[in-house]
């Protein structure tokens, strides 16, 4: 049996941050560098800023609170609009027979910006961004919406993104399997965590491995 569904990440999955990273978030680390609170670690702050959601980075460093709102107040007004390209092997999920959704963390506007620019709105049955500064949904609350509404079982879906404690994390905790994409070997004691370099790989992970009986 087939997997019926795939979710996937956007950041970092479907393109590289670091690609836009620079350019995209100059105002925020110019705004960060002017705060002086934080020039120790701003090569590391700059690094997890590519990786991780705004608010994530902020309580790790210990912003202030000040500091905190205003680079949300940057973010959530922010929008990317030159085009962008995703990864050369993202071209092997369109062939894949199964349906495919896409599930983002990130500001509204920003995470829309990029999607438009990538061009990929029609690739995917729904697009769900989650949005901490307006909702209290997580990944995992999509995650287990998209199961219910499309009465799928648990074992029909698979988990697909770069952030072994965010969608693989989430996935995890629901019981559906997942698939780290480790394209920069970022995760080498992965341990079991089943794991890709390459798009052309996928398709030979959604087979469901069904109990002997």
């Amino acid at each position: 049996m087939q997997k019926k569904a795939i979710i996937l990440d956007l950041d970092n999955t479907i393109y590289p941050v670091t690609s836009i990273g620079n350019k995209l978030f100059a105002s925020l680390l110019k705004l960060i560098q002017e705060s002086k609170d934080h020039d120790r670690f701003f090569d590391e702050i700059k690094k997890d800023i590519m990786r991780r959601p705004f608010q994530v980075v902020a309580a790790a460093f210990n912003f202030s609170t000040a500091l905190t709102q205003e680079g949300i107040d940057l973010l959530k007004e922010l929008t990317y609009d030159e085009a962008m390209l995703p990864f050369e092997d993202y071209v092997y999920t369109k062939n894949l027979l199964c349906k495919k959704y896409l599930v983002t963390t990130g500001f509204q506007k920003l995470q829309q910006s990029k999607i438009a620019a990538l061009g990929i709105e029609n690739d995917f049955e729904e697009i769900n961004i989650v949005d901490p500064l307006t909702s209290t949904r997580t990944k995992k609350d999509v995650f287990a919406d998209i199961i219910f509404r499309n009465n799928y079982d648990i074992s029909e879906v698979l988990v697909v993104g770069d952030d072994m404690h965010s969608e693989i994390k989430a996935a995890q905790e629901l019981g559906i399997d997942t698939v780290l994409y480790d394209k920069f070997n970022l995760y080498p004691d992965r341990g079991s965590q089943q794991s890709i370099t390459n798009f052309s790989e996928l398709k030979h992970l959604l087979t469901i491995k069904l109990p002997r009986g």
